[in-house]
């Protein structure tokens, strides 16, 4: 009797502990799970402990909740001026009625990949391959609208739609490196022109504004030098003046002045003023009783004297304007 009783309770815990097993499920949180009793639809679970009876009501599996992934493959795409392109996209998307995910479509990820291509052909159908590269914004706008609205009676909202890959025909490929090498050349010839055009326009300008710089440092050199050569002779010109120079000492510059007139370059014939003769004159008067030199004869009005040469005889020359002229 003892041993049967014992057998007995062990079964009673055993049964108590399927029963408490049974009744108690625990949901992990960001997951859902349904309840059916005696066929029907009884409730969601919510994350956390819940309490359900044993052997009527039945489990549906757990439903994730979180933001899910799932990328499609290459999708071929018919464009608008007859290109077949393969399109790969990612779908991210989320459950938010784990009640109509479960009951209002079979399989959603099924359901979703063929409306995505389904509205894939029919946005990159009014395109042709160009607008199709360059307008993934657009077409990504448009497919998470549409796919956004399909899905929402089964409880499932389209976060985001994004074009993972564009993949034309190989042909087209090689054109459009063909093309994308031959717009790289033109840019490189057009950059290397505009260099040379630049270059040469800057040197032009740097020679232009060398000459000018050249051309204003001569103009104040010559500035300078003859402001220099005024101030000297209105100094000699003053000193002359205010000390009274005696006709002596002019008659000498006079004679100075004689040699740097016939040390110019190609000169075969000087004039000698007029003046010189007058001074000639007044030197020799000056120094008459230290000299034996013959007396130079006093020009007239209007007439010059020729210098004399190494033999004493004197060699007259006309000359214009009362200037005689010697050849040397």
């Amino acid at each position: 009797m003892e041993k049967a009783a014992l057998i007995a309770a062990a079964i009673v815990v055993a049964l108590m502990f399927v029963l408490v097993f049974k009744t108690v499920r625990i949901v992990p949180q960001a997951r859902a799970r349904n309840i059916e009793r005696f066929g029907r639809y009884r409730k969601t679970l919510e994350p956390g402990m819940n309490l359900i009876i044993p052997f009527v009501d039945r489990l549906k599996p757990l439903i994730d909740l979180r933001e899910q992934v799932v990328a499609f493959k290459g999708q071929p795409v018919i464009t608008e001026d007859n290109l077949v392109v393969n399109i790969d996209t990612v779908l991210f998307f989320q459950i938010t009625d784990p009640r109509a995910a479960d009951y209002e479509i079979v399989n959603y990820i099924q359901a979703i990949e063929q409306i995505t291509v389904t509205m894939l052909r029919s946005v990159i159908g009014s395109m042709d391959l160009e607008q199709t590269l360059t307008s993934r914004d657009k077409i990504n706008t448009m497919l998470r609208g549409v796919l956004d609205e399909a899905s929402g009676k089964w409880g499932i909202r389209v976060t985001r739609v994004e074009i993972k890959t564009i993949e034309p025909p190989k042909s087209v490929v090689d054109a459009m490196e063909k093309q994308m090498r031959a717009e790289r050349e033109k840019r490189a010839a057009i950059l290397t022109a505009e260099g040379l055009r630049q270059s040469k326009i800057l040197t032009a300008e740097g020679e232009k504004q060398s000459s000018i710089l050249r051309a204003e440092g001569d103009r104040e050199s010559q500035i300078l030098r003859a402001e220099g050569q005024a101030q000297a002779i209105g100094v000699v010109f003053q000193a002359v003046h205010l000390n009274d120079a005696d006709p002596k000492v002019l008659a000498y510059q006079y004679l100075q002045t004689l040699p740097q007139l016939a040390k110019a370059q190609g000169s075969t014939f000087w004039v000698i003023p007029s003046e010189v003769t007058t001074a000639l004159k007044t030197l020799s008067g000056a120094f008459s009783s230290e000299s034996t030199s013959p007396p130079i004869p006093q020009a007239g009005p209007g007439e010059a004297t020729a210098a004399l040469p190494g033999d004493g005889t004197p060699q007259p020359a006309p000359g214009a304007n009362g200037e005689t002229a010697k050849r040397v």
